[in-house]
């Protein structure tokens, strides 16, 4: 004879299977609601070893920092949405702390380094500062679209970034914008900005402000520390796919890394 289960034992066997979403709504500060990303958790216990809140934005939002990979590899530190107005990128960083685990490298990933600038979709933080202006190297007093801030270093994210990286202290960091299409090659490590450009598939380019780049994080860490920092633009809208599944491939393979197989996954 065949048993029918009941609405409720129904009920429960989908409750029972559901995961979390990318975009689940907590609240921090109290009283203020605030989106964070998720993933699932299978996904999250295969990909994400640890994660670390940076600090919090002007108006108090969480900046986390994800490690994937392998403690005991060179240190890579991804970096995405610096300028709110620039959103695609950070679904390259979101795809990768997804799925299985991570091998041939000890990653961090940053997918929101500006989030209030994200939630009003404008390139500058909440108190209206271009936070890639904002850092101690070669900064002068910038107003309009790149505003500079009153003093270097007078921005929480700046801050918060600045204590996380002279921390992990990475051999490489890519920090992702949009939509200038290219990799700046003119810069500290050509030969790996040049790798970067091939393997991404992006054109060679000169990022020069039109003169001198004045107190950007690439160039604070270029000039401060042995690794090497290196700006990556895509176009202004870039397919899903690219940044979803293309993009993240070409990434692991610009630092020698892989997803670990299916089968060593399920073992």
């Amino acid at each position: 004879m065949t048993v029918r289960p009941t609405l409720p034992a129904l009920v429960l066997a989908v409750a029972a299977t559901a995961v979390p979403t990318l975009g689940a709504v907590a609240t921090s500060p109290p009283g203020r609601s605030v989106a964070v990303e998720t993933v699932s958790a299978a996904a999250s216990q295969d990909a994400v070893v640890k994660r670390r809140k940076l600090g919090e934005s002007v108006d108090g939002r969480p900046i986390m920092a994800y490690r994937l990979g392998e403690s005991d590899q060179p240190t890579v530190v991804l970096i995405s949405t610096m300028h709110g107005n620039e959103p695609h990128t950070r679904k390259i960083l979101l795809s990768l702390k997804e799925g299985r685990r991570i091998e041939g490298v000890n990653l961090w990933v940053v997918p929101t380094y500006n989030p209030d600038g994200l939630a009003a979709g404008t390139r500058k933080n909440a108190r209206g500062v271009d936070l890639n202006r904002n850092y101690p190297h070669n900064w002068a007093d910038l107003d309009g679209s790149y505003e500079s801030g009153p003093h270097p270093k007078s921005e929480p994210e700046t801050r918060a970034m600045i204590r996380f990286l002279k921390d992990v202290k990475p051999k490489r960091i890519l920090s992702f914008h949009q939509p200038l299409y290219g990799v700046d090659t003119d810069t500290k490590n050509k030969p790996f900005a040049r790798r970067v450009a091939d393997v991404l598939n992006l054109p060679a380019k000169t990022f020069d402000c039109g003169g001198v780049c004045h107190g950007t994080m690439t160039s604070w860490y270029n000039h401060r520390f042995k690794g090497a920092a290196l700006t990556v633009e895509y176009g202004s809208h870039p397919s899903r796919k690219r940044m979803r599944t293309t993009a993240p491939q070409q990434v692991l393979k610009v630092f020698g890394a892989r997803r670990v197989s299916l089968d060593s996954a399920i073992q």
